[in-house]
């Protein structure tokens, strides 16, 4: 055996699937010198009892990509590497009870077509051609994937892993890590066989990543939920068919019941996400254990009858089946149910690769997605959907405990737009959150904070089910329709807690700013809308600068960009300049629309005729607050910011000012449909790594006369010609808005996708937000876009907004 090694370029501490893959794919990208370490044998976390299903199914755009890129890669993958692999690719059929479950397979087989998936929806009667022993009597449909299928968990990541060898990689089993220290530029990682100096390390460590990221000063948000799944021995029937037809029955997934059932040999696997499901390892009678390398659970199958019994009725073969076996093993969750890919926030050369819920099938994108965040710096796809500083240190083990068991129970959950999850809530409140809970707000969380979505009004319905539907017209249209009249009409205040906000001072601090954004700074005493591109030209992100001194300046972001943004502009600082993080001193309410001026004029003795894009100090009840004239609702208008403490006295003094004025209050519904008629775009939907700025609409903020990143890139594209293009469009909608990434038809030709899509109450349409193929971009062109199956005529619209075109309303 060769001698323990002193020094690798990445080493990667966990040895299950996702360690292998990113493993591979760092060998792949030509750094072969790269180390995993393991602290027993390959596999002995939650791969080796996985079930290894390998579906591409997903309502996400992003992790859809991962999980195809995962099926496409594991079909050839033994071959390539010369390892035997039991990978069956038998498709699956994805069971709908309800017509708004039929709505989300039309979405998901929208998506999965622009892919280049042959998604298939299925009338009941057409599913027992592809299941026979199914009972159809009560079902509206089902969805086909034809790549779907299962793979041996073992065998996948023994390939992994002898791919990565084969390739000059150096796997290192039973080697636990017993601690890490910075030193220099360098990570050194202390083992029991000794220690490895390295430029990067990745916590790949799955139900044990909090224990190593704590080694990095980090508490990963995570918690372990128990699955099981349950094995049963041969159906007579089940082996005829295999033996007729050479192939085995399609996984079924009955997830309105919420399991799924595979064929095992000539038996079954029935596997179901019980909405009672156990949490481990959080008291002192369930201690975290040093090492639980090949351990199960004990059986607990009293929690699984109801789905045991719906299963057996759904398939009545299942009923006569013996059961052989029963696994029991820990699986990690994230908040959100999504795994942890990208860099640790706020550690320098750190990467994450945990928490995966679903390691099989999501393995190898992750280690594509992995390998690119090291090698490059950047993934091709926008991976926001899995970004470790999507969660911002706000996610205590209780609240990390009730979201993993809500998202465990809701596995197969379907998350309609206007839907709020209960579980977790109340993180984070506003300064005046009792006040605001009073005139009847119904609440959604933005990274923690609680924030109005829609204040309902009397008789309007406000029970969860209410607003599980993918229609438009629910129970919040009416109350959202008539907040926005008033923004329009008379004024409107939003409170907006939880901005994110940094403060950025020193000496030079104003041009490193400029060499990190596209466009000009902001003079001294104005307001600039800032976007940061990557090396590619991509929008990274948007900030709003408020320039307060020539080297002082505070940047402001949304609140779910909090680390996000804090992170790449840490990453990037320039030595000597001091970037703090203010958002938690400061509060925020908007007071916007034709009788704002009136209204702020009551209260404070600020010159309220200073033109859009300033800011100013004042005094409001004989608080401190900070005038910007800006509004993301497109109207007149300004955000009020307050410190925490003097939020409530300045809000009770605008809402008493406002009352003679038709103020009301409105919500984060409202402000969508407000912002969408100007064309102004969402963060990590309309304004992504999957675009260039230049694609984006957005070169009205380039400036080309000075040096900024990604201007090569850019200029580049400039010269050779844009191929897609940002577009507004004015949609026929029918009774749905066109959900995320919905897909823009010209003819019988895929030509864009829509990024945003909301009914825009002062113009009185639904419109989309999008990317179109550039010849296809000239106002008046007409095109289709697919919402839930069905294509709706669509116009595109001149490059304004569709409110106000020209500003004058928001300037006046």
């Amino acid at each position: 055996m060769a001698e323990f090694p002193s020094r690798a370029r990445v080493v990667i501490i966990g040895g299950g699937a996702v360690g292998a893959s990113c493993l591979y794919h760092l060998a792949k990208a030509g750094w072969s010198d790269c180390l995993l370490l393991e602290k027993n044998e390959l596999t002995a976390g939650s791969t080796w009892h996985a079930a290894g299903n390998v579906p591409t199914f997903s309502s996400s755009w992003s992790i859809m990509n991962m999980q195809r890129y995962s099926a496409e890669l594991y079909r050839g993958l033994g071959a390539e590497v010369d390892y035997p692999m039991n990978y069956h690719v038998t498709g699956s059929v994805r069971l709908a009870h309800s017509d708004e479950r039929m709505d989300e397979f039309r979405r998901v087989v929208g998506m999965g077509r622009y892919q280049g998936m042959a998604l298939e929806l299925l009338a009941p009667h057409e599913i027992k051609a592809r299941y026979p022993f199914l009972e159809v009597h009560d079902l509206k449909g089902a969805l086909y994937d034809p790549n779907d299928g299962d793979i041996d968990p073992a065998q996948l990541t023994q390939a992994l892993a002898k791919g990565a060898r084969n390739m000059g990689a150096r796997v290192e089993r039973f080697c636990p890590v017993l601690s890490v220290r910075r030193d220099g530029d360098d990570w050194v990682i202390v083992t029991e066989k000794g220690e490895v100096r390295c430029e990067f390390v990745v916590n790949a460590a799955g139900y044990y990543a909090r224990e190593v990221g704590q080694m990095f000063g980090r508490d990963v948000p995570m918690m372990v939920m128990s699955h099981q799944y349950m094995l049963f021995d041969t159906v007579p029937e089940v082996a005829a068919h295999a033996a007729q037809t050479g192939t085995k029955l399609p996984l079924l997934r009955d997830v309105d019941s919420s399991y799924y059932l595979r064929q095992e040999k000539n038996g079954f696997n029935l596997g179901p996400y019980e909405r009672n499901g156990k949490a481990h390892w959080i008291s002192k009678d369930d201690p975290f254990p040093a090492d639980f390398s090949f351990q199960l659970f004990p059986d607990d199958l009293e929690r699984l009858e109801w789905y045991i019994e719906d299963a057996m009725a759904r398939v009545p073969l299942l009923a006569n089946a013996p059961l052989t076996k029963v696994i029991n093993g820990p699986i990690p969750y994230t908040p959100d149910g999504n795994p942890l890919i990208g860099p640790m926030p706020g550690v320098p050369n750190a990467f994450e690769a945990c928490v995966f819920t679903f390691g099989i099938c999501q393995a190898g994108g992750a280690g594509k997605v992995l390998a690119e965040w090291v090698t490059k710096g950047a993934t091709e796809w926008d991976m926001w959907s899995c970004d470790p500083r999507r969660f911002t240190g706000f996610e205590a083990e209780e609240y990390c405990i009730a979201k993993g068991m809500e998202v465990y129970g809701h596995e197969y959950g379907m998350h309609f737009p206007h839907y709020a999850w209960p579980a977790g809530r109340g993180q984070k409140l506003s300064p005046v959150h009792d006040r605001v809970a009073a005139l009847g707000a119904q609440f959604g969380a933005y990274n923690g904070w609680e924030r109005a979505n829609w204040y309902a009004r009397l008789g309007d319905d406000v029970s969860a089910e209410g607003s599980q539907t993918w229609k438009r017209d629910g129970a919040w249209f009416g109350a959202v329709r008539a907040e926005c009249e008033a923004v329009r009409d008379a004024a409107g205040i939003l409170d907006l807690p939880g901005f994110s906000r940094y403060r950025l001072t020193g000496a030079g601090a104003a041009a490193w700013l400029s060499r990190q954004i596209t466009g000009r700074m902001p003079s001294v005493g104005r307001v600039g809308l800032a976007y940061f591109a990557d090396d590619l030209g991509r929008v990274v992100t948007e900030m709003s600068i408020v320039r307060l001194g020539p080297d002082d300046m505070t940047l402001i972001t949304a609140a779910t960009a909090q680390a996000h943004d804090y992170d790449w502009l840490a990453r990037h600082l320039a030595p000597g300049l001091v970037l703090e993080d203010v958002s938690a001193q400061f509060a925020c309410q908007i007071v916007t629309g034709p009788a704002s001026r009136a209204i702020m004029a009551q209260v404070c003795g600020a010159d309220l005729a200073l033109p859009w894009l300033s800011h100013q100090e004042t005094e409001i009840a004989g608080r401190w607050v900070r005038l910007l004239r800006v509004s993301f609702a497109g109207e007149l208008g300004w955000e009020v910011h307050t410190r925490v403490a003097d939020t409530g006295v300045v809000y009770d003094a605008v809402m008493a000012a406002g009352a003679a004025h038709g103020l009301r209050p409105f919500g984060m519904f409202a402000l969508n449909s407000l912002r969408i008629e100007k064309g102004y775009r969402a963060w990590k939907g309309d304004l992504s790594t999957d675009y260039t700025v230049l694609q984006g609409g957005l070169e009205r903020f380039v400036d080309w006369d000075h040096a900024f990143r990604g201007k090569a890139a850019l200029a580049a594209e400039k010269q050779a010609g844009v191929t897609k293009q940002f577009a507004t469009l004015m949609i026929e909608a029918g009774d749905y808005d066109p959900p995320y990434m919905s897909t823009i038809w010209h003819g019988d030709t895929v030509v864009g996708e829509v990024t945003s899509g909301y009914f825009g109450h002062r113009v009185g349409a639904c419109i989309g937000l999008g990317m179109v193929r550039s010849d296809l971009h000239a106002p008046g062109t007409a095109l289709e876009v697919e919402i839930f199956g069905v294509r709706h005529r669509a116009v595109v619209q001149a490059d304004a907004p569709m409110w106000d075109a020209k500003n004058a309303r928001i300037r006046a």
